[in-house]
């Protein structure tokens, strides 16, 4: 009996030998697993990291690729040739709107006015030659005449678009010569380049007693007229005041005198309304005044 029972015994003792070298085995794989860790943590930038995460291939720092000369010379070229189409927009957007600004009348006519508004250039005209150069003007941007390839009629997006324009060039260049052919509308834009609207301010009267003395009596010289001729005398009186109002704006104009130009074109303005009731006379017609 104990013959058989003692082999049975050490044959129970070799599983436990086996037992004890896969113990040994975890051991070692486990601290292999912690000494992996402590290298990961002392080499890896600390942000809040846990060990595990540290240990995860997919959160590893990944080193960085290195970026062909190609490609980088490329983007550089991208990236500057989008600075240079927006500088280029932004003068394009310059130039537009330096060329959207309307001229002046005396710019509509280089060869009558080339010195431009006082005081640089005289107030007075030489009207004769400013008919001249209208003349030329207009036929140079009469619409019959700029149909820019489009049917006779006028028909096609091309055709109406410059004769629209020229039909707006046209409206200018009449404008302005009707501006500058007369003396009291010519003083009048000449202040308003200068911010003085005198031709919109109803406020703007002449405080001279004498002046308005003279106009109450022209009024009733004109009112008490049985037929034309006997304007000769008040016409030929309100030229002479006139001629003199002009005279003295060009002198002002030129010394650049605002405030003095501003109070001689209210007068002028008296005396203008004057010529105007005399050409406008008929009997029994009462006459009205505006200053």
């Amino acid at each position: 009996m104990r013959a058989s029972v003692f082999p049975a015994r050490r044959a129970a003792t070799r599983p436990c030998a086996f037992l004890q070298r896969q113990q040994q085995q975890r051991r070692q794989q486990q601290q292999q697993q912690q000494q992996q860790i402590r290298d990961l943590t002392t080499t890896a930038p600390r942000h809040g990291v846990s060990e595990f995460a540290l240990t995860s291939p997919s959160l590893r720092p990944r080193p960085r690729l290195a970026v062909p000369p190609a490609i980088t010379s490329k983007a550089a070229t991208r990236r500057s040739s989008s600075t240079t189409s927006s500088d280029n927009k932004g003068d394009a957007t310059e130039k537009a709107e330096a060329k959207a600004t309307p001229p002046t009348h005396y710019e509509l006519f280089p060869q009558t006015l080339p010195d431009g508004p006082p005081p640089r250039g005289k107030f007075h005209i030489d009207t004769q030659k400013l008919r001249r150069e209208f003349i030329a003007l207009q036929v140079g941007s009469h619409p019959d005449l700029n149909r820019g390839g489009g049917s006779e009629s006028g028909s096609g997006s091309g055709g109406s678009g410059i004769r629209s324009q020229s039909h707006a060039q046209s409206a200018r260049i009449n404008e302005a010569y009707r501006t500058l052919a007369r003396p009291l509308a010519r003083a009048q834009y000449v202040l308003a380049l200068r911010g003085r609207d005198v031709a919109n301010d109803e406020t703007a009267s002449v405080r001279d007693p004498e002046l308005l003395g003279e106009v109450l009596e022209a009024r009733e010289t004109i009112e008490e007229a049985a037929r034309e001729d006997d304007l000769d005398a008040l016409r030929a009186a309100n030229e002479e005041r006139i001629r003199r109002c002009e005279e003295l704006l060009g002198k002002l104009f030129a010394a650049d005198d605002l405030d003095g130009a501003a109070d001689e074109v209210v007068r002028l303005r008296y005396w203008v309304n004057v010529r105007e009731s005399i050409d406008n006379w008929e009997e029994g017609k009462p006459v009205v005044l505006e200053h």
